[in-house]
């Protein structure tokens, strides 16, 4: 084997929770990324404590801290990490430009989470100092991961059942109240559902169809402090009229945490919820799409470790493009703040 790539996480909050498993899972694969440093500023993420978060079970097991370094201070881990390959940035979103800017500087590649930063400033500045430093930055969009968004992206791209004439995505479940200091749901830090979870089918739409020309925007904030906890987007393209919309709720009651998508073809309908995924085709055949098991985080952190190691470029997530991602949920926003506005991306 090829002299394994060094990693490090910084921040083991609910999100870094869940790609400490996936490295942990990497290590014992045996794969050629072995993560080496955590780093958080609360020590208790340093010990098995209990995580309630609606991205599922991580860390069944427990986690040997003692086979990482520990660091509760991001300048004294670059500092004495100095052959890292790799960080993953999953510290809380107004964090995420100052956090992976400090690693960019000190040569380190970052996969760095969604959203990537509040402002569309926050955005450029992290891509400038990726180009300056002659490292790669990639945000984890992990829908393009997922093998039913790229396979709706096939079929619109492809054609394979005619034009897409609509489509709709919804993602929504319980309201995520444990995050440090109860940043996401506060506007001015983590931007709310909105900006939060909704991202994520924004980007969904970007990916698929391209950056929408206008948006416009309803939605409500339930709680004091955030920003539209609960949303719908309707998306305009100066080159189409088809609808295409987008809701995301993430005040629902139960245990259910949903992500489903229903596209409209001239020849079919494509339809994925929590039963699975299946192509409804005119003639009245069922086509049932098999997805597989898998873990679209796991899946963007091998990705992204091979284009490290192949010296390519991650095209799969362009950062330039999840900055556009950004743009679009800014102007969403911006929408909402004036009542369901049409504003120009």
């Amino acid at each position: 084997m090829a002299e394994r790539l060094k990693a490090a996480l910084v921040g083991v909050g609910s999100m870094g929770r869940g790609h400490l498993d996936n490295y942990v899972k990497l290590l014992k694969e045996d794969s050629d990324i072995e993560i080496v440093a955590l780093c958080d500023i609360d020590e208790k993420k340093f010990t098995n404590y209990k995580a309630d978060f609606n991205l599922g079970p991580v860390g069944e097991d427990g986690y040997d801290f003692d086979k990482f370094r520990l660091y509760t201070d991001l300048d004294e881990m670059l500092e004495k990490e100095t052959a890292l390959d790799m960080v993953t940035v999953a510290l809380p979103t107004y964090l995420h430009a100052w956090g992976t800017i400090k690693c960019l500087n000190k040569g380190i590649n970052v996969l760095c989470e969604k959203p990537m930063a509040p402002t569309y400033e926050d955005c450029m500045a992290m891509i400038e100092a990726a180009e300056k430093n002659g490292k790669f930055l990639m945000i984890g969009q992990c829908l393009r991961f997922a093998t039913p968004y790229l396979t709706l992206k096939k079929y619109v791209d492809e054609k394979i059942l005619g034009e897409c004439v609509a489509a709709h995505f919804f993602r929504g479940g319980g309201t995520p109240l444990w995050s440090y200091q109860n940043w996401l749901l506060d506007r001015s830090r983590g931007g709310g559902a909105l900006f939060d979870q909704h991202i994520h089918d924004v980007d969904a739409v970007n990916f698929i169809f391209g950056r929408p020309d206008r948006v416009s925007t309803a939605a409500k904030t339930l709680f004091e402090k955030s920003a539209y906890d609960t949303c719908s987007t309707n998306y305009y393209y100066d080159n189409s009229d088809r609808p295409i919309n987008t809701q995301n709720d993430w005040t629902l009651s139960g245990p259910y945490f949903y992500q489903d998508f229903r596209a409209n073809f001239e020849r079919g309908t494509i339809v994925r919820d929590r039963y699975g995924m299946n192509v409804y085709h005119k003639d009245g055949k069922v086509e049932a799409i098999e997805l597989p098991s898998e873990n679209a985080y796991y899946n963007e952190t091998v990705y992204f470790a091979e284009c490290i190691r192949k010296g390519c470029a991650p095209d799969r997530v362009p950062a330039r493009e999840t900055a556009e991602t950004v743009r679009i949920a800014l102007a969403e926003m911006a929408s909402a703040d004036a009542h369901g506005k049409i504003v120009n991306v």
